[in-house]
């Protein structure tokens, strides 16, 4: 992967760009903990450690606002962290954002390289969204048994994954569940466009076999759900390049799209956004997300 393209990072060798990623995450899991110490737990309900496949990695946490019906509207949210790192424990601050603005919200852990290569955690994740929805459609979990609007979200490499679903009809095929389920994708500072890659660790994590088919950009052909896409103009992690040019081919083939870049937001910042306990922050990215949650679930 090109430093220029995917890890914009001044003054470090492409070589670094890996080191300065994982770094990035030790960061949020340590931001997060400060933030969901502070974050309220009153009008929702967390339910931690559902299962959906076998397996440690095999488990989502559940948001269930109260009141939740039938047709309470649910999001799979996919977590970041370079897809070596990173786990649905760092973010109830995000299950309660949504949760008090009555979503429901679903957080699947998923395999982690080098326990797996790419496709395995496109793979888990399209397991969990499809579970997940069907354990709801049935009423588990305390949940009012009903059809209701889905919505893939994901942050960073979580973007990437929840991207690839929404855009590659194939993964969620094999689990039974239809395109057509979904009824929108949300990226947070997501790489969609992003080879070629340079760096040993990338080509390890995407293998040489199946690289062309971990591009989102590269699928869309018209049938995807609607899109919001939100970055931040100072992010130097993810080059912002890759939000604009997953919009643009999307809106070339007729999809709905929102596109919201975000002047002075980091990579970081795309996610902690969505916490409560920080007060006087930008809060178009919550807003921006919840609307067009909102609109699209009716």
């Amino acid at each position: 992967m090109r430093l220029s393209r995917f890890f914009p990072i001044r003054r470090l060798r492409s070589t670094l760009a890996p080191v300065a990623a994982s770094l990035l995450g030790l960061w949020l899991a340590g931001c997060a903990a400060a933030l969901n110490a502070a974050t309220s737990e009153a009008g929702y309900e967390r339910i931690a450690d559902l299962r959906y496949q076998d397996g440690e990695r095999g488990t989502y946490d559940l948001y269930v606002p109260d009141g939740a019906g039938s047709d309470t509207p649910l999001v799979v949210f996919i977590h970041g962290g370079s897809w070596a790192d990173g786990s649905k424990d760092i973010y109830p601050f995000l299950g309660q954002a949504l949760a008090s603005e009555g979503i429901i919200v679903a957080i699947p852990n998923y395999r982690l390289y080098p326990a797996v290569r790419f496709p395995g955690f496109i793979e888990d994740a399209a397991t969990a969204t499809a579970t997940i929805a069907r354990d709801l459609e049935g009423g588990d979990h305390g949940v009012p048994a009903g059809q209701r609007k889905v919505f893939l979200m994901g942050h960073s490499a979580g973007a990437q994954i929840a991207g690839l679903l929404a855009t590659d009809e194939r993964w969620l095929a094999r689990e039974s569940f239809p395109a057509s389920g979904l009824a929108g994708f949300i990226g947070l500072a997501g790489p969609y466009d992003f080879l070629p890659l340079t760096e040993v660790r990338y080509r390890q994590v995407f293998p040489a076999e199946t690289r062309a088919e971990s591009q989102p950009v590269a699928f869309v052909d018209g049938g995807e759900p609607p899109m919001l896409l939100i970055a931040g103009e100072a992010d130097t992690v993810v080059d912002p390049k890759n939000t604009r040019s997953l919009a643009a081919k999307a809106r070339a083939q007729g999809v709905s799209v929102e596109e919201i870049m975000v002047p002075g937001v980091t990579h970081t910042g795309a996610i902690t956004a969505f916490a409560t306990a920080i007060p006087f922050q930008e809060d178009v990215i919550p807003a921006g997300t919840i609307g067009f949650i909102r609109r699209h679930a009716r």
